[in-house]
């Protein structure tokens, strides 16, 4: 399985990218460890997690490829 991680706001600046290619990821837990073993600054941040533009608040099994998205905290106005 590929999954394709898009972070946005200040995650890609601390990333230093806002695109990913990862592989062999088979669910959003197992995504959220890696990205916070590559990037330990990310594990201290809030964010929510969007597979396939819908947001999900729970452990997510990916089914084939997945793009994801991790989204800072945002405000409406």
């Amino acid at each position: 399985m590929k999954v394709e991680l898009t972070l946005f706001g200040q995650l890609a600046d601390i990333a230093g990218s806002p695109k990913f290619h990862l592989q062999d990821i088979p669910d959003t837990d197992t995504l959220q460890k890696k990205i916070h073993e590559m990037y330990p600054e990310l594990a201290n941040m809030s964010y929510s997690i969007a597979v396939n533009k819908k947001t999900i608040h729970e452990n997510t099994v990916f089914d084939g490829d997945a793009n994801v998205a991790l989204l800072p905290p945002f405000s409406g106005g």
